[in-house]
């Protein structure tokens, strides 16, 4: 296995991790915690990536889990936000629709022998939601380290639940220009 492969499977691994810190307001500053993991285990996306172009190993496996793997992390953040109720379940919906149709094209595509990668638009829609679950990270950090107002709370949670509105909107863009580019893909398959 490649290394960029490698930490694609690490990303991954780093999921439940990451959720273990975010649900469970036992651990001490569990929102920095889950903060850290989240940040690691983006910066994984890139470097995996990056490593993979600069010494020529891209493979079959990491035009297909790279961007699942990418899938796994940003919903399942999401999806603890909605529990947590820091954004929308009608966002975290429409992004996760999203998701599933684009897997569904890839995996269609698969079957056909083709892979598809990311294009620019699916990795502008991964930049907006890595900034969006940070930004909630970051902001639920500094509220347990600086015992704000609950004022100050429901204005940053507004905030970023706006952000999750931004990159849904982002998420949404990328998916449509997604199956019209791969069009042709989905009418062929019997």
């Amino acid at each position: 296995m490649t290394l960029p492969n490698k930490l694609t499977v690490a990303r991954m691994a780093m999921v439940p991790i990451f959720v273990v810190f975010l649900m469970i307001p036992e651990i001490p500053f569990h929102y920095f915690g889950a903060c850290l993991i989240f940040m690691v285990a983006s910066y994984t996306d890139h470097l995996d990536g990056m490593i993979a172009r600069k010494q020529g190993l891209i493979t079959t496996f990491g035009k297909f889990m790279d961007p699942l793997a990418d899938k796994v992390l940003i919903v399942t953040a999401l999806v603890c936000f909605v529990r947590l109720d820091l954004c929308s379940v009608w966002f975290v919906v429409l992004i996760i629709a999203r998701e599933f149709m684009v897997t569904g094209v890839r995996l269609v595509a698969v079957e056909g022998g083709k892979v598809i990668a990311a294009n620019k638009w699916g990795k502008l829609k991964t930049i907006s939601q890595i900034i969006a679950v940070l930004v909630i990270l970051v902001f639920q950090s500094v509220a347990q380290f600086q015992q704000l107002s609950a004022g100050t709370v429901l204005s940053l949670n507004m905030i970023g639940n706006f952000l999750v509105g931004v990159c849904c909107f982002f998420t949404l863009l990328s998916g449509g220009i997604y199956l019209k580019e791969n069009w042709k893909i989905v009418s062929e398959t019997k």
